[in-house]
C-alpha cells in the first residue's frame, strides 16, 4: 500500500513539474497578434465611490460596480481636509464641506486627478461617481488587445475600446511570469492581468488589486470594429439657433472627428449638438484649450494676493535645488513671460524655428524624471520677453510656481475657487509625475463646461453675481503682447490666449481663443456677446485646425443674422 501511494505521489510530483516547465516555457512570440472580446457590462467603469462612517474608527472607503473592488479602512482626524491613500499608487483627498453634507475632491489614478463630488445619504455614507474612461456608459461592448514584438518572456501589449469616446491607454511596464501577464496604462492608471491559455487569454483589469472587470480574449484575423457604434443616434439640438449646412457635411464627413458645437449669446444657450456618439456627460479631452485655463489659475492666485506682481522671476517660486540655474538672463524669465509664451527658452513644441532635438520640448521633458530641471537647464535662444514661441514648457513652469504658494494641493485650489464656483464637477485633470496638475494642457471638461468658462471671460471675470477673476486680470489676459514667431499665421498672444480675425460679409470680426490639438476651440467673440464651443479629434490627419474654418464659413454668417 505504501508503495502505491509513493508512486501516485511521484506521478503528482511529476506533472507538476511538466505543468511549471509548459506554463514557463510559453513563448510570447505565439501570442503576438490581434485578440478580441466582450465587455459584459457597458457600465463596468462607472463607478460608485462611497466613504462610510467618517469620523468613526468604523470609516470605510469603497468603489464598487456591481461587486465590490475596494473596501478600505481609514482614519480620519478632525480636519476638513480627508486623504485616503486605498491602494498603491492610488490615493483620494477631498475636502468636507462647511455644512458637512458634501465632500469634494480627487481621485488620483496613473497620471489623471479625477474630481469626484460625494454627497451626504441618509445612512451616513457619502456618495459619488467616478467614471474611469469618462464615458458614462459604453455605446460599444467591444475590446481587442493588440500583442506585439513578442519573443519569450519578451512583449508589448496596447487594449483598444470599441467605444472611441474614451481617448485610449499610454500602456507600460510589460511583465510576464510564467503564463501570466502584467501591465498597465500610465495614464488612467488601471491594471491589466492575463491568464495565457491555448488558443485564449483570460483578462482582468484591475484598480489596486480590485477586479474591475474580466474579459475572455480569442485570436482575431478580423478588422476591429472601433467606433462604428450608431452615431447618428445624437441628443436633441438645444437652442433656435438652426446650422444646416454645417450639420450636412459633418454628417458627410467633410469635416470629420467633429464631436460637439455649442454657442451662447449673451449667456444663453442658442445651439448645442453632439457628434459620433458624444453627449453632454462625456469629459473631453481640452489637450492645450486648456492652458486657458491655467491662465485663470494664475489669475485668481494674483487677486487672491498669493503673488505681488508678474513681473516677479520664476526663481522666487522654486526650491533651492533649481536655483543654480538662475544666471544673469534666466533670472529675467518672470510669470508674464511663462504667460505670453515669451521666456526665451529653447521650448518650441512645432513650426517655425522649432528645434526638436532640445530638451525643453514638451515630447522630450515629459520622458525625464525631472521635468524642472530638464527644461531650466535648457539654452536659451531670446531674451525674456521680447520673442513669443509657443512651448508648453511655459505654462508648466507656472503651475510649479502656482503650486509653492497655494496653502492646500493646487488641484483643491482649482475646485474650489473656479470650478465649484461655475458649478462644474464632471472634469479631470491630467498631472505631472509628482501628481501636481499639469498647466500645459490635457484636462477633460464638458463641452458645455468649456462654455462655461468662455462666458467667464467674456463677461469680465463674472458668473451671474460672483465675482470669480478680477476685471482687470482678464483685460491683460485679453491684450496682444506680441505675435507668435513659430507659427505661419503669426497670431497675437495674450496671457495663454490665442488672437485670430475672421471675417464674415466683408467685415472682421476679432476672436479670443483657447485652442487645443485635435480641434478643441473656444472662441471667445466680445463684439457679438457669443461664446462658441468646437471639440473634434483631428490628431494626426492634418485637420486639428478645421473648427476656424467651420466657424467661419458655417456659423458666423448665421450669428451676424
Amino acid at each position: 500500500m505504501s508503495n502505491i501511494k509513493m508512486m501516485i505521489k511521484n506521478s503528482i510530483a511529476l506533472l507538476s513539474v511538466l505543468f511549471s516547465f509548459l506554463t514557463y516555457a510559453q513563448d510570447m512570440a505565439e501570442y503576438t497578434s490581434g485578440w478580441e472580446g466582450k465587455i459584459e457590462n457597458s457600465k463596468s467603469f462607472n463607478l460608485k465611490v462611497e466613504i462610510e462612517n467618517l469620523g468613526l474608527e468604523t470609516a470605510r472607503f469603497k468603489i464598487s460596480n456591481t461587486k465590490n473592488i475596494i473596501d478600505y479602512p481609514f482614519d480620519f482626524k478632525s480636519t476638513s481636509i480627508v486623504k485616503i491613500p486605498f491602494a498603491e499608487n492610488y490615493s483620494f483627498e477631498g475636502v468636507l464641506s462647511e455644512n458637512g453634507k458634501e465632500i469634494n475632491g480627487f481621485i488620483k489614478s496613473g497620471l489623471l486627478l479625477y474630481h469626484v463630488r460625494l454627497t451626504l445619504s441618509n445612512s451616513n455614507s457619502f456618495v459619488g461617481v467616478w467614471n474611469v474612461v469618462m464615458a458614462d456608459n459604453l455605446k460599444s461592448d467591444k475590446f481587442y488587445l493588440s500583442l506585439e514584438n513578442g519573443l519569450e518572456n519578451d512583449y508589448e501589449a496596447y487594449p483598444f475600446f470599441g467605444d472611441t469616446t474614451f481617448t485610449g491607454t499610454w500602456c507600460t511596464n510589460f511583465e510576464k511570469e510564467n503564463d501570466s501577464l502584467f501591465f498597465e496604462d500610465f495614464k488612467t492608471g488601471l491594471k491589466f492581468k492575463g491568464k495565457l491559455r491555448p488558443q485564449k487569454i483570460i483578462l482582468g483589469i484591475y484598480i489596486g488589486d480590485g477586479l474591475v472587470t474580466q474579459i475572455d480574449l480569442k485570436k482575431t484575423n478580423t478588422d476591429w470594429e472601433i467606433g462604428l457604434f450608431d452615431t447618428n443616434r445624437k441628443e436633441k439640438n438645444v437652442g433656435n439657433l438652426e446650422l444646416k449646412e454645417m450639420e450636412k457635411r459633418i454628417a458627410k464627413d467633410s469635416f470629420p472627428n467633429t464631436h460637439s458645437v455649442l454657442i451662447s449669446r449673451k449667456g444663453k444657450l442658442v445651439y448645442e449638438n453632439y457628434f459620433e456618439g458624444y453627449n453632454s456627460n462625456i469629459p473631453h479631452q481640452m489637450k492645450s484649450a486648456s492652458k486657458s485655463i491655467s491662465s485663470a489659475i494664475v489669475g485668481i492666485a494674483k487677486d487672491k494676493a498669493l503673488f505681488k506682481n508678474v513681473e516677479q522671476s520664476i526663481f522666487e517660486f522654486l526650491p533651492h535645488k533649481y536655483q543654480t540655474h538662475k544666471d544673469s538672463l534666466k533670472s529675467k524669465i518672470n510669470i508674464q513671460s511663462l504667460l505670453t509664451m515669451s521666456s526665451g527658452i529653447d521650448a518650441i513644441d512645432y513650426g517655425i524655428n522649432a528645434n526638436p532635438k532640445s530638451p525643453a520640448v514638451e515630447d522630450n521633458f515629459q520622458m525625464t524624471k525631472d521635468w524642472t530641471e530638464t527644461i531650466l537647464d535648457s539654452k536659451m535662444i531670446n531674451s525674456p520677453n521680447t520673442k513669443a514661441n509657443y512651448g508648453s514648457a511655459n505654462p508648466y513652469l507656472l503651475g510649479v510656481a502656482m503650486d509653492s504658494i497655494v496653502s492646500e494641493s493646487l488641484a483643491l485650489f482649482m475646485d474650489k475657487n473656479l470650478f465649484r464656483p461655475l458649478k462644474i464637477s464632471n472634469y479631470v485633470i491630467q498631472s505631472d509625475l509628482k501628481g501636481t496638475p499639469y498647466f500645459g494642457g490635457g484636462m477633460y471638461l464638458t463641452p458645455k463646461d468649456m462654455l462655461k468658462f468662455g462666458e467667464l471671460y467674456l463677461n469680465k471675470g463674472k458668473w451671474g453675481s460672483k465675482r470669480i477673476l478680477s476685471k482687470k486680470w482678464v483685460k491683460n489676459s485679453f491684450k496682444n503682447y506680441r505675435n507668435l514667431e513659430n507659427v505661419s499665421e503669426k497670431n497675437g498672444y495674450g496671457y495663454l490666449w490665442w488672437h485670430n480675425t475672421y471675417e464674415t460679409k466683408g467685415k472682421p470680426i476679432k476672436s479670443i481663443e483657447a485652442r487645443g490639438n485635435g480641434g478643441q476651440y473656444i472662441f471667445v467673440l466680445p463684439s457679438l456677446k457669443t461664446v462658441v464651443v468646437v471639440t473634434a479629434g483631428n490628431y494626426r490627419n492634418g485637420k486639428t485646425q478645421q473648427p476656424e474654418l467651420v466657424f467661419e464659413k458655417y456659423i458666423l454668417p448665421y450669428l451676424k443674422n
